[in-house]
């Protein structure tokens, strides 16, 4: 029960995910996408920090610094890698790369550092789901492969792959709260220079303040605090696989409050992205939480 649980509050993050696309096209046209990420960060932190603080849980007494500060890279890397790649090669193909590669890249660090091969289950669901994901975007415009674009869209991939990886590791041992609050306070440290960069008068303004606000509260805090949670009792492939459901998100917002148009083939890729989804889902719940997280891996020394 505990799998299935934990399966939930990933899939729960990954729909809050699947809101910042929308969010964005609601910002002011001055926001550069890169701005948009190091405030989504800047925000997410701060309000996490404070939740921190608040609650009391702030204790850092034999703190794993070097653990942390790999997640924390991992996360401010992502951002600009992804905004970059969707920006050279477009939103479909640079989408599609990203966020399809970070279940299999998680897979094979999970193989070869942790010596654990994925199931059968997770290659057939993630499969379907990468294919669901591809077919949802396939239509979107004209595909343009750049080989820049794609390199920053595996790194993005890579990334994200890394970042639920070692995070995993952290929630095992630490508070989940205070995990996510180090983890994103430093990530928009690392990234802070870029507010000096681009032009943020846009956040002054009630429609940029607006978006500021749900990305970085909802869209960050909110929705890595329940990832994190969910990666107690759930593998690092599973959950980044889970978290597939982030395009799906994105494109029914897109259909119901953008007006967006999506065909037949779009309409499948949902179908499958569903099946692949829910087949984790299940299996999570049927197969153990011990035997399908593999809690006996080694730990992750940094």
């Amino acid at each position: 029960m505990k799998g299935k649980v934990s399966s939930l509050l990933i899939l729960l993050a990954a729909i809050l995910w699947g809101t910042t696309g929308t969010t964005q096209a609601l910002a002011p046209e001055t926001a550069h996408p890169i701005a948009i990420g190091a405030t989504r960060l800047a925000v997410g932190g701060l309000f996490l920090f404070c939740i921190v603080l608040v609650t009391g849980k702030f204790n850092v007494n034999n703190w794993p610094v070097k653990t942390t500060l790999l997640a924390s890279i991992c996360m401010a890397l992502y951002q600009p890698l992804f905004f970059s790649a969707v920006t050279i090669t477009g939103v479909a193909i640079g989408t599609v790369v990203a966020i399809g590669s970070a279940p299999i890249l998680s897979g094979f660090i999970e193989w070869i550092y942790f010596k654990k091969r994925p199931g059968t289950l997770w290659w057939g669901s993630t499969i379907l789901s990468i294919l669901g994901c591809l077919m949802l975007f396939v239509n979107k415009e004209s595909a343009h492969v750049d080989p820049v674009g794609l390199l920053l869209a595996l790194g993005a991939g890579l990334s994200f792959a890394g970042y639920t990886v070692v995070s995993r590791e952290l929630v095992e041992k630490y508070s989940t709260l205070l995990v996510v609050a180090a983890v994103f306070t430093l990530s928009a440290i690392m990234l802070s220079p870029l507010l000096f960069v681009f032009d943020m008068s846009w956040l002054i303004s009630v429609q940029g303040a607006s978006v500021s606000l749900h990305l970085g509260i909802l869209a960050t805090g909110v929705a890595y605090l329940l990832f994190a949670k969910g990666l107690s009792n759930v593998s690092s492939s599973t959950a980044v696989t889970l978290a597939l459901a982030e395009p799906l998100t994105a494109a029914l917002l897109g259909v119901f409050i953008l007006g967006e148009f999506l065909n037949a083939i779009s309409w499948l890729g949902i179908l499958f992205l569903l099946l692949g989804i829910g087949i984790l889902i299940w299996s999570s719940e049927h197969s153990g939480n011990k035997k399908s997280t593999g809690t006996d891996r080694k730990v992750l020394k940094l």
